[in-house]
């Protein structure tokens, strides 16, 4: 499919060369100059061109052959595949509002097929077109030749200047093809015919020529279909689902780039085995990207490497270093801010001196003003000049850089010594996280967290104080599994330079256990945190504020255990203390309140967390603002509580904003982002829209999947959380079935008495009652409801919903008495606990006038009802589902009154 067309064959005739200048005169001007020689016809090849003079030839009928040769454009690749799109939106282009000039620019990086195409839809348009003219555009030279040729052709004259006038003074359907403007030196204005009629095709490296374009297209990979056709065509294989299987792995690897594609399409034709082609590729890139095919489908010179080693090789040094330095980047996401806050690193007293970051000081420096001031127009310049090539993309909106993934795995190639390279950048982040703004998350999660994880997979040797720098943006990206490999790592080394109860190496134990907490493995978390709270209280004391932090740690690893009782004393000595010593408003103080908050929900005491978040939230509005991720963070704890307290309407407002916020600040896959979009999920089914709760859940759930792994809490929450929508819409074999899978994996995980295994339990009860096996879900609902007893206690609210659905299946096993007595308690209690107006208090009153009537007391049943009915006008309106239903049910009553 690749190639450039200048490689092909393409036959012009120029003017002969002129005869010798005559004799000068005394005055300094020459004499009048020799004969000239006949015109010359060439065939012109990329570099080499062959002269084959045409003697005794009449002038016009060499002008017509000329012209018949110049008309003439190569033929695209006989395997070309794909690119639907780009050949439509440029016939689209050229063939509306005639009368006007037209040019269409094909701009991407070498071996992106920019050529092909072009000759592709020169060949599927040409009868569009009166002319159409080739045009090596890589250099003047060949320009120059270029319009020349198409002013002898013409029988114009034999200059590119008239060349250049014939294409401006007829004003005909030509088409003019520059193909591989790729020089940035070169002015292309200047060959540009100036008139406004005439057709013209750019191809180029060069993303600034889009200036002249009326429409462009960004030439880049493949689509996955067209790929692995291209790479079959090429292999000479034919498509089976099993090739077709293969390939579409090789071309994943090879990055759907279409030079890399028909090259190991040749490779492959060759040795004839697809299958064993990517494993050769992993161990072999670099040289089965520099291997050039001894068969090719197209006349194209280079090999995939070779195409951007020219592109290199016109870079001034400076240029070119910071591409290699950037190789060491993640190939996403390069920002000039990076290098920018790394250029502002203030060497703290007793820290890393200046000589050992010698080389990192030194790389920045090329961007400095004498002043010591960063350089915005420096960068901007050495930016633009790799951009000139298309080996890095720019993203305007979002002020970033990207290197095509086979470029930047190139471009490492090109250094003599990695290491070196890898740790100058990998100490460059260092500096950049330590001066990032403080309230910058954004940078953190969006920006740096994919570079942090690019140094630490390549072994950058950093210093120590840098690692604590990428372990803090693992954290805060929620890359809780990368950050337990490298706290590990970093305890290990701590120890050996501090010993085992330094302040500094229990601080790395600190980090360790509550990321053993973020990965849910909270007994683990709890073990570590009380070896460290031991140690602390004995070197630091008590009231030591880092000895308070690992106190809240503590705190949150008895929470994930379902110990909140312990957790709840915890925090509220830890309080008690940071209010003292730091004061109310300390940002540390407002997040061991929000901590307790969140236990207070945990114990179902939704009406004090409530209070406690109000309070957080104002604070931090105040010192924060209302954007900061701890801001939103709060507000989403406050919409569940509002969810908590059957304020659903307000829940699904506020957790909308909050999500909206978090998704432009940490992005659709930070695990905060996740927890309020599976929150918002749980308030769309508070209102009964539960097919808006089912579609949301499914996005959190394979997220959380991905970065969380299977068996994660979170993960199994919304899994459960998932399970219970399916019933809502009636779907109760697969929630059946999603439940047992919970079920299961959470005794593995949590054990059998965890607070979210008996929950998971009592749902998997309901559903069965749903499924008709009343007697399988009563027997399961009396084990949960004794042991939610034991551990939560008897006024939970997970407590108290087993009851109502115990209560709920003695009435479909016609045990009425014994559902009247439960839901008795469980209204008394709820009333007590929730309110009179709270959902879950009306839908008891509601299930307990149901039990009245199925024992005959119908005026007990109505007098119920008419209560349920006026609260649910009131808080939901009268053509809410619930609404509804309970006008059913009274209706029902009262028919039974009046037989």
């Amino acid at each position: 499919m690749l190639g450039r067309g200048t490689r092909m064959l393409i036959n012009y005739i120029s003017g002969g060369q002129g005869g010798s200048g005559g004799r000068s005169h005394g005055q300094g001007t020459g004499g009048h100059g020799g004969d000239g020689q006949g015109p010359t016809v060439h065939q012109h090849y990329n570099i080499k061109t062959k002269h084959f003079t045409v003697n005794n030839l009449h002038a016009r009928s060499a002008a017509v052959q000329a012209s018949q040769m110049v008309n003439h454009c190569p033929p695209p690749s006989r395997i070309f595949q794909g690119r639907r799109n780009i050949l439509d939106k440029m016939y689209h282009f050229f063939t509306s509002n005639r009368g006007i000039q037209h040019i269409y620019v094909l701009h991407g990086l070498g071996g992106a097929g920019k050529t092909q195409i072009a000759l592709k839809f020169i060949k599927e348009s040409s009868s569009c077109f009166s002319d159409i003219f080739f045009i090596d555009t890589s250099t003047i030279a060949t320009i120059d030749t270029g319009l020349k040729n198409i002013a002898v052709a013409k029988e114009f004259g034999d200059s590119p200047q008239d060349g250049l006038l014939w294409l401006t003074s007829n004003i005909e359907e030509w088409l003019l093809f520059f193909d591989n403007a790729d020089d940035p030196s070169i002015n292309l204005n200047d060959f540009i015919p100036q008139c406004n009629h005439g057709n013209i095709i750019i191809t180029t490296r060069n993303p600034r020529l889009r200036v002249y374009a009326g429409s462009h297209s960004h030439v880049s990979d493949m689509e996955v279909e067209d790929a692995v056709a291209l790479l079959l065509k090429s292999a000479a294989k034919e498509a089976t689902t099993s090739t077709e299987q293969t390939a579409t792995e090789i071309v994943k690897a090879l990055h759907y780039l279409p030079l890399a594609i028909v090259q190991a399409g040749a490779f492959i034709s060759k040795s004839q085995d697809l299958n064993s082609y990517l494993a050769l590729y992993t161990k072999n890139q670099a040289k089965l990207l520099r291997k050039k095919p001894s068969q090719s489908h197209d006349c194209y010179a280079w090999t995939v490497y070779t195409t951007w080693q020219m592109s290199f090789a016109q870079l001034t040094p400076l240029a070119a270093m910071f591409l290699q330095h950037c190789s060491f980047l993640h190939h996403n996401g390069i920002s000039e801010d990076i290098f920018h806050h790394a250029s502002m690193y203030i060497f703290p007293p007793n820290g890393l001196s200046k000589e050992e970051l010698q080389e990192p000081l030194e790389f920045l420096s090329h961007f400095l003003e004498p002043t010591g001031e960063w350089d915005s127009l420096l960068f901007l310049d050495v930016t633009n000049e790799v951009q000139a090539y298309s080996l890095v993309n720019f993203d305007a909106e979002k002020k970033l850089f990207s290197i095509h993934p086979l470029v930047h795995a190139w471009c490492r190639t090109t250094v003599h010594n990695p290491q070196r390279y890898m740790s100058t950048i990998g100490s460059i982040l260092g500096m950049a996280i330590l001066e990032r703004p403080r309230q910058n998350l954004q940078l953190a999660t969006l920006v740096l967290c994919p570079h942090v994880e690019f140094a630490v997979q390549m072994n950058a040797e950093v210093a120590l104080v840098f690692m604590h720098q990428y372990i803090s943006i693992f954290w805060e990206a929620g890359k809780y599994k990368q950050n337990e490999k490298l706290i590990e790592e970093v305890l290990v080394k701590q120890k050996q330079l501090l010993g085992d109860n330094h302040p500094d190496t229990l601080l790395i134990m600190g980090s360790l256990a509550r990321t053993y907490s973020d990965l849910g493995e909270h007994q683990k978390a709890k073990e570590l945190n009380v070896i460290v709270l031991e140690k602390q209280q004995q070197l630091l004391c008590d009231n030591h504020l880092v000895t308070l932090h690992t106190m809240g740690s503590l705190a949150s690893a008895y929470s994930g255990l379902g110990e909140y009782r312990k957790a709840e004393e915890l925090q509220v000595i830890v309080l008690g203390k940071q209010k003292q010593l730091l004061g109310d408003n300390h940002l540390d103080t407002l997040h061991t309140m929000g901590s307790l908050a969140l236990t207070y929900s945990d114990l179902g005491e939704h009406q004090k967390a409530q209070e406690l978040k109000v309070i957080v939230l104002e604070k931090q509005k105040q010192l924060l603002d209302d954007n900061h991720p701890d801001t939103l963070l709060t507000m989403g704890s406050l919409a569940r509580t509002y969810f908590d307290l059957g304020e659903h309407q307000k829940a699904k407002e506020l957790n909308v904003i909050v999500l909206e916020k978090l998704q432009q600040l940490l992005g659709d896959n930070n695990p905060y982002t996740l927890l309020v979009m599976g929150n918002l999920a749980r308030a769309y089914s508070g209102l009964r829209e539960h097919q808006k709760a089912k579609e949301l859940e499914v996005i959190v759930l394979e997220k959380q999947k991905q970065i969380l792994g299977d068996n994660h809490p979170k993960t199994l929450h919304i899994m459960g959380n998932l399970a219970s929508t399916y019933s809502n819409l009636g779907e109760h074999q697969k929630a059946k079935e999603l439940e047992i899978i919970v079920l299961e994996k959470e005794k593995q995980v949590l054990g059998d008495n965890h607070p979210d295994t008996l929950r998971t339990m009592a749902i998997l009860a309901n559903t069965y009652s749903a499924l008709g096996e009343h007697q399988k879900a009563k027997e399961l609902k009396i084990i949960v409801l004794e042991k939610q007893k034991q551990v939560l206690g008897d006024n939970h609210p997970d407590t108290l919903r087993t009851m109502a659905i115990l209560a709920n299946t003695y009435s479909a096993l016609g045990e009425h008495q014994k559902a009247k007595e439960l839901n008795v308690i469980v209204l008394e209690k709820r009333k007590q606990i929730l309110g009179d107006n709270h959902p879950d208090t009306l839908r008891t009153m509601g299930n307990l006038a149901n039990t009245y009537s199925a024992l005959g007391e119908h005026q007990k049943a109505k007098e119920l009802k008419v209560i349920v009915l006026k609260k649910q006008k009131q808080l939901l309106g009268d053509n809410h589902p619930d609404t509804l239903h309970t006008i059913d049910n009274l209706a029902i009553i009262q028919s039974k009154l009046r037989s």
